[in-house]
C-alpha cells in the first residue's frame, strides 16, 4: 500500500480565483474594504484591552482611484502587519489571520468579518498587480511592500509608511478600467459597504457653512448678499449605526420611517415594521418592513437584503426566508447564516430552518399584535396585507396556524369577519341539506350586481373575494375546515346556491314548460341536458347561464393571470329559465309569432350573456337596437 500527498500547483491557483471562486467580479471591494474593517476592529479591540496605547478615536478607511497611474487604493488604520504576518498570511492561502485572532481574543472578537483568508486574493480578479504597504502597531516594528503580479512569485521589501494601518494598492487591468470609474466604485461602495462599522471616506463633497459673527456686530445689508461659505469635507458613504443594531426602545416612528427612506428612496411609506434581534439560539438582528402590496402579487426577490456583520451579502434570501416573505422589505443580519467562500451563497446548514422558522413566527406574532390590540385599524390595513396573509397561509402550515384567526374577509356590505365570525354568521340561513356552510362570493361587485342582488333578496350574505390569491385561499380552507364550501354567486341559480330539500313550483303548466324546452333548445342549438326552467323568484333575471363553480374558479384564474376578463369554456354551462318571471310565463309563452317568439328568446339569452359579460362583437350592437326596440313596444 502506497501513501503520500496530493500536489497542489500553485501555478494553476491565481486562474482558479479569477475564474472560479468568486462568483461575481465587483465582490473584490466588498472583501478589501471588509479585511480594512476586520484590521480596525482589531485595533479596538485591542485599545479596549490596553494592549495598544495609541488612539483609535478617528479610524477610517479611504478609498481613492487614481486614473492616471490606473489604480484603486484601499487604505486603513487598523493593526497592520509585520514582515513574518504578511510571509503568513499573504504567501498561504486559505490562512485566514481573522481566525487566528479570534482564537487568542475569543472574548472580544465580535465583528470580525473575515473567517476563510481567501478575500484578499479577489483583488487579482481586476487587478494585474496588486502591492501592500503595511506598518503593524507593534513597537518597533518596520513597514514593509510587498508586492505580487498574479502569479506566485512576490518581492518583500521595506518601506518608508510611517503611520500604523495598510494601504491596498491594484493596478487595475486593461479590460477592466470601469473600476477606474469615480461613478462605478460609488456604486459598489453603496451596494457592499453602506452599513459598515468603521467610516468609510471616498474623495471630498461640499458642505455649506454659515460664517458666525460676532454677537454685537449688526448685519448689514452688504452681508445680507453674500454667497454661502462651501468648504470641502471628508465624503464618507457609510451609516456606521444603522438603525437595526440598535435597540427597539431607542426608536421612535419616525426613525423606522427614515431608515425605510434610507433603503428604499421615494418609496411609499410602509404599513408598519418588525425589530428582529435575538441571541439565542443564533445571532439575528433585523428590520423587515411590510409594504402596501395592495393587490398585487409580485414576488420581489431583490427587497430583504442579507447582512453579516453589517457587510453586505446578497439580496437573493430564498433559503432563510420562505417565498411568502419575500414580499416583506427590509435587512437581516447574522454573522451565524453559513456562506460559501466568496459569500455570494447559502450553505445547507440547521441554522438556517431555524432562522426560516424565528422569523415566520415573529411576523406572525406580530400580525396578531395588531389584530389584538387595535382590530379596527388592522381591518383598514387588510386591503394591503390581506395577499401576504393569505400567500402565507397558503404555503407555509405553520403560518396558517398562526394566523388562521385573524385572517379577514369582507362581505358587500363591507363588514369584516374572520373566518370562525363568518362561519358562525351564516349558519342558520346558509347550511345545505348536507349540513355544509355555503359561504356565497362575489369578485367584482360591479359586474354581478344583479347576481348579488337575487341573493341579498333571497337572505343570503355575499363575501367579496377580489384578491389575487382568493381562488387558492378559498380552496385551502374548504381543505382544512369540516363541512364548508364556497360558491361563486353566479355559479348557479340563487335557489341552488345553497342547496336545500324543499321543492318550489313554477308558474308554468307541464306542456308550456316543454313547449319553451323546444323554443330554446332549437333556436340556441344546444342539447336538451343544457336547458332546465326552474321556479326562481319573480324579480331574479327571466334568462340566466350557469356555470359550475369549478369552471367558474377556473375562469377567475385566467382573469387574474391575464389581468383581462375571462371568456372561459362554453361547453360546460346551462341556459336556466326563470319559469316564475313576467317576460317568460307571460309574454314570450302566449307570443303567437313563432319568429317573434325566436328573436325574443335570443334577446333573453343575449341578456343573460350580457350578464355573464360573454356578450362579444357585433352581437352586442345588435341586442342594444333590440332593447330600444322592445323597450318602445
Amino acid at each position: 500500500m502506497e501513501k503520500g500527498h496530493i500536489s497542489v500547483q500553485t501555478e494553476n491557483i491565481f486562474p482558479i480565483i479569477k475564474q472560479y471562486l468568486y462568483s461575481d467580479q465587483e465582490i473584490f471591494l466588498r472583501e478589501l474594504v471588509s479585511n480594512a474593517v476586520d484590521a480596525s476592529q482589531k485595533l479596538n479591540t485591542l485599545a479596549r484591552k490596553g494592549v495598544y496605547k495609541g488612539s483609535t478615536e478617528n479610524l477610517k478607511i479611504n478609498i481613492a482611484i487614481d486614473a492616471e497611474q490606473k489604480t484603486l487604493t484601499i487604505s486603513d488604520q487598523g493593526i497592520g502587519m509585520t514582515a513574518d504576518e504578511v510571509k503568513k498570511y499573504l504567501n498561504q492561502l486559505a490562512l485566514s489571520s481573522a481566525n487566528d485572532f479570534l482564537e487568542k481574543y475569543k472574548d472580544e472578537g465580535a465583528g470580525i468579518i473575515g473567517h476563510f483568508g481567501l478575500g484578499f486574493y479577489s483583488a487579482f480578479m481586476v487587478a494585474e498587480k496588486v502591492e501592500v504597504i503595511t506598518k503593524s502597531w507593534q513597537e518597533g516594528a518596520d513597514a514593509v511592500k510587498w508586492i505580487c503580479s498574479g502569479d506566485p512569485s512576490y518581492e518583500l521589501e521595506a518601506s518608508d509608511k510611517t503611520t500604523v494601518g495598510t494601504d491596498i494598492i491594484l493596478y487595475i487591468n486593461p479590460e477592466d478600467e470601469e473600476y477606474l470609474e469615480e461613478s462605478k466604485i460609488r456604486g459598489l461602495l453603496d451596494k457592499y459597504c453602506k452599513f459598515l462599522p468603521i467610516p468609510i471616506q471616498f474623495g471630498e463633497r461640499d458642505e455649506v457653512v454659515q460664517e458666525e459673527t460676532g454677537a454685537e456686530e449688526e448685519a448689514s445689508a452688504d452681508d445680507e448678499n453674500k454667497e454661502p461659505k462651501t468648504i470641502k469635507v471628508a465624503n464618507i458613504i457609510n451609516n456606521t449605526h444603522p438603525l437595526w443594531k440598535k435597540g427597539p426602545s431607542e426608536l421612535t416612528d419616525q426613525d423606522y420611517i427614515d431608515f425605510y427612506d434610507e433603503l428604499y428612496p421615494y418609496s411609499e411609506k410602509p404599513l408598519f415594521w418588525i425589530h428582529l434581534n435575538i441571541d439565542f439560539p443564533f445571532n439575528l438582528t433585523g428590520v423587515l418592513y411590510f409594504p402596501k402590496i395592495n393587490n398585487q402579487l409580485e414576488v420581489q426577490k431583490n427587497k430583504i437584503q442579507l447582512y453579516s456583520n453589517q457587510v453586505y451579502v446578497t439580496d437573493e434570501v430564498k433559503e432563510i426566508v420562505p417565498e411568502f416573505l419575500t414580499l416583506l422589505h427590509g435587512v437581516i443580519d447574522s454573522p451565524d447564516i453559513p456562506l460559501n467562500v466568496s459569500r455570494s451563497a447559502l450553505q445547507s446548514d440547521r441554522n438556517v430552518k431555524k432562522i426560516t422558522g424565528y422569523i415566520t413566527k415573529k411576523v406572525a406574532e406580530k400580525l396578531k399584535g395588531l389584530f389584538t390590540e387595535d382590530r379596527s385599524s388592522y381591518e383598514e390595513k387588510w386591503s394591503d396585507i390581506g395577499v401576504f396573509v393569505k400567500y402565507g397561509m397558503i404555503s407555509d402550515d405553520k403560518f396558517y396556524d398562526r394566523t388562521k384567526d385573524i385572517a379577514l374577509v369582507k362581505n358587500v356590505a363591507d363588514e369584516s369577519y374572520t373566518l370562525n365570525e363568518y362561519f358562525d354568521k351564516i349558519k342558520d340561513n346558509q347550511t345545505d341539506k348536507n349540513d355544509v356552510k355555503v359561504a356565497i362570493y362575489a369578485f367584482n361587485k360591479e359586474a354581478q350586481d344583479s347576481y348579488i342582488t337575487d341573493a341579498t333578496n333571497y337572505g343570503y350574505d355575499v363575501l367579496v373575494l377580489d384578491q389575487v390569491l382568493d381562488n387558492h385561499f378559498i380552496q385551502n380552507i374548504e381543505q382544512k375546515w369540516d363541512k364548508v364550501r364556497f360558491a361563486r354567486v353566479d355559479s348557479e341559480t340563487v335557489d341552488q346556491l345553497v342547496a336545500k330539500e324543499e321543492k318550489l313550483e313554477t308558474a308554468l303548466s307541464e306542456k308550456e314548460e316543454e313547449k319553451l324546452k323546444t323554443l330554446f333548445t332549437s333556436t340556441l342549438s344546444i342539447a336538451d341536458h343544457q336547458f332546465q326552467i326552474r321556479p326562481l323568484p319573480a324579480d331574479s333575471a327571466p334568462v340566466q347561464i350557469v356555470k359550475p363553480e369549478f369552471m367558474r374558479r377556473m375562469e377567475d384564474m385566467q382573469r387574474l393571470q391575464s389581468g383581462q376578463m375571462a371568456m372561459g369554456s362554453m361547453n360546460i354551462y346551462q341556459v336556466v329559465v326563470n319559469g316564475n318571471h313576467p317576460l317568460i310565463a307571460k309574454k314570450l309563452i302566449n307570443m303567437r309569432s313563432e319568429d317573434k317568439k325566436q328573436e325574443f328568446t335570443k334577446y333573453l339569452y343575449n341578456l343573460a350573456l350580457l350578464n355573464q359579460n360573454m356578450l362579444q362583437g357585433k352581437s352586442l350592437t345588435e341586442f342594444m337596437k333590440q332593447s330600444l326596440e322592445y323597450a318602445g313596444n
